[in-house]
């Protein structure tokens, strides 16, 4: 089923809320999912632990976000309180490399949702609009929250303010929320547990279902005089504080003398998202807790593995591990504060910021409630006393894989337990599990078809071509004639290519409801839609792309033209990201563009001019169809090459021109003088092409001013 899940996120726009009960695979789902994935993505989550262990960032670090309180008003607030949207929008000033990788991303990942207030999403909300100068919500991006909104929820400060506009600090009761098609999936299968008895009493603490709880078995588990022993249980407190004690005071009853492992830190790497401590405090006989997966690939231990030092020394540490006599080495392991950002073919890479170098172990005689998140205990030690706080019971005992392995030093209360039906309405009125299929096969088609149409889209090459003409008519420095000429045949194939674009479109949208009405086969979509996108490809980068990347490696580093080439330069890596998309673009899982048309698309300019090597050619003999071919350039292209060299006379254009037409031109040259091209074709016979006659008028030009 969750192949179904990774689909519909995959191969449609839909905003998805991925749930699921402790130990349902959640974060194996996202790491899964961020590997199999051809969106362009990035991962980010509410704290700075869960953004490390989710692979991301913080919400707040990637959008600039105000720590202060959001309200969505444009009344003035009180700034000592909160902020409000006029407030927020000086906070959007980003730099370009992060505007550019907003404005890319298809899809963001929001792990521990639980944690997410509902006034942080709307600020990212705003925004996502506001950079991608997008009205849609999220900017049209599409959203996948990932987490489980019985466990640890939003911590509100000042819950009083936020409720003057939202009903819950949860992220379902954002503004944006409210206004997108989001839909829930459940996980359902439990991997931690596997005792039924024990799995339906979580799943009503979960629910707050009180009348379903069979207090008197789980109080079975009550024992207030419990002392730990030598056996491995682990203490989960409600506070850092609480936590911290215990472990200290098991750590000073082993009369050894301690060793202080300091962490390496490098580049930038906040303090308050340090994911160890910084002097790790450590003796033999000391009870700990591994804090990630080992990631050698030899999983000799995973995040939440209990064992006891063995041994410790400068650079290792024997640990034996929990439930055996093994013993293994540990060695120091390093966690990066990464960002993100886009490289040259606008794909969406990571850089490391910084790095906090120190042994994935910590004190674990006790631990607290949150940061047992997603970890998995044999045996624990629970106070469900009066501190705990919504959520906190059931993320408590959900840590233990049975029921036999908790020990309750407090007894488990209806006072304790919470049932919040604001959670349970949002996940009634969304959840979606029994149409995913259904969903999927009414919006994949259409989402693929939209996603290639918008990827072959060339209708803005106009609007770039008129804005490079304008900037070539007032460049100085420039062959106005030369970049005129260029001009006209771009517009020309280019106004053409805009047509059969739009009535591909007409096409395609017409082939797509025949298929839903079970009138085409889908195999007919995808052969017209693999024929446009070789096609597009084809034309644009031998029509538009090569002359202008031509032009360009003329112009480059010539004085004076140091604006115009800025921006020359910026139109042609559109051009080259258009053609490199158009190489990777998918039609649901069939890759689009053949094989003969997958060719390196780079803006790098030839040393020998482009015009040189194709004379080479032709002073070797060869036709102007087989320089065109052994080029892979078009025949006027090539043509326009050889008008270069007749310009300066070493053109032989007898080769090039049949007799009758030279003839033809001479007469006219000798008798009339003409402004511009057009008005030279229409003084002659109609089977002259542009090309000829620009070769024609460079020679006839260069003998005249020889005979002066």
């Amino acid at each position: 089923m969750n192949n179904h899940f990774f689909d519909l996120i995959e191969h449609t726009n839909r905003s998805v809320f991925l749930t699921g009960k402790a130990g349902t695979g959640k974060t194996t789902f996202l790491n899964d999912f961020v590997k199999r994935t051809r969106k362009k993505h990035i991962v980010v989550a509410p704290t700075g632990i869960a953004a490390m262990n989710a692979g991301g960032v913080t919400i707040h670090s990637m959008f600039g976000l105000p720590l202060r309180t959001f309200l969505p008003t444009t009344e003035r607030i009180d700034t000592t309180l909160a902020n409000n949207i006029a407030d927020l929008m000086p906070h959007f000033k980003y730099r370009k490399d992060k505007l550019k990788l907003l404005r890319e991303v298809e899809i963001i990942i929001i792990d521990e949702v639980s944690m997410l207030r509902a006034d942080v999403l709307d600020m990212m909300d705003f925004s996502l609009r506001f950079i991608r100068r997008n009205a849609q919500r999220f900017g049209g991006v599409q959203m996948l929250f990932i987490g489980d909104l019985y466990q640890l929820p939003p911590v509100v400060r000042d819950e009083h303010i936020l409720k003057m506009f939202y009903p819950s600090p949860f992220f379902f009761d954002s503004l944006a929320i409210k206004e997108i098609p989001l839909i829930t999936i459940e996980l359902t299968k439990v991997y931690r547990q596997s005792d039924e008895e024990f799995l339906d009493i979580l799943n009503a603490i979960r629910d707050g279902d009180i009348a379903n709880i069979d207090f008197d078995y789980l109080n079975e588990r009550y024992d207030p005089n419990f002392e730990m022993g030598k056996e491995s249980y682990v203490y989960l407190c409600s506070h850092n504080k609480m936590a911290d004690e215990i472990n200290q005071k098991e750590l000073t009853e082993i009369k050894v003398d301690p060793t202080i492992y300091e962490a390496k830190l490098f580049g930038e790497f906040k303090e308050n998202q340090f994911p160890n401590e910084q002097f790790l405090e450590l003796k033999i006989g000391a009870q700990i807790m591994f804090i990630r997966n080992d990631i050698s690939g030899e999983k000799k231990y995973f995040n939440g593995k209990l064992g006891e030092i063995s041994g410790l020394e400068e650079n290792e540490i024997k640990v034996i591990l929990e439930g055996g006599e093994r013993e293994i080495t540990v060695k120091r392991e390093v966690w990066e504060q990464k960002k993100y950002f886009l490289d040259h073919d606008k794909n969406i890479k990571e850089e490391v910021l910084g790095s906090f170098e120190q042994f994935p172990i910590k004190l674990a005689w006790a631990v607290t409630i949150h940061k047992s998140q997603g970890l998995t205990f044999d045996k624990v030690i629970i106070d469900a006393g009066k501190s705990f706080t919504a959520g906190q019971v059931y993320v408590a005992l959900s840590r233990c894989r049975t029921l036999e392995g908790i020990v309750l030093k407090s007894k488990i209360t209806p006072e304790v337990i919470f049932k919040d039906n604001r959670i349970l309405n949002f996940h009634t009125d969304t959840v979606a599990n029994d149409h995913v299929e259904s969903i999927l096969s009414q919006e994949k088609y259409d989402y693929s078809i939209r996603k290639v149409l918008r990827t072959v889209d060339c209708l803005w090459f106009l609007k770039e071509l008129e804005d490079w003409n304008k900037l070539s008519l007032t460049a100085k420095s420039i062959d106005h004639v030369k970049t005129n000429q260029l001009y006209l045949q771009l517009k020309h194939d280019i106004i053409n290519l805009g047509k059969i674009f739009e009535k591909l479109e007409r096409v395609i949208s017409q082939k797509v409801n025949n298929f839903i009405d079970n009138k085409e086969e889908w195999s007919e979509i995808e052969s017209k839609v693999k024929g446009a996108v070789n096609f597009f490809f084809t034309e644009i980068k031998d029509k538009v792309f090569n002359p202008l990347k031509e032009l360009y490696a003329e112009v480059k580093g010539a004085k004076g033209l140091k604006q115009y080439n800025e921006e020359f330069r910026i139109w042609l890596e559109d051009i080259e990201e258009y053609l490199n998309s158009l190489k990777e673009i998918h039609l649901l899982e069939t890759k689009l563009l053949e094989e003969k048309n997958n060719k390196e698309i780079s803006m790098k300019v030839a040393k020998v001019p482009s015009q040189v090597l194709t004379f080479q050619l032709f002073e070797q003999g060869k036709t102007i169809a087989e320089i065109a071919l052994e080029r892979g350039l078009v025949k006027e292209t090539v043509i326009g090459h050889l008008a270069k060299f007749a310009e300066q006379g070493l053109l032989d254009i007898s080769r090039v021109i049949t007799s009758d037409k030279i003839k033809a031109f001479e007469n006219e040259f000798n008798k009339n003088v003409h402004e511009t091209l057009t008005k030279w074709k229409n003084s002659l016979p109609s089977n002259f092409e542009f090309n000829e006659i620009r070769i024609l008028l460079n020679h006839y030009n260069y003998q005249k001013e020889k005979e002066k």
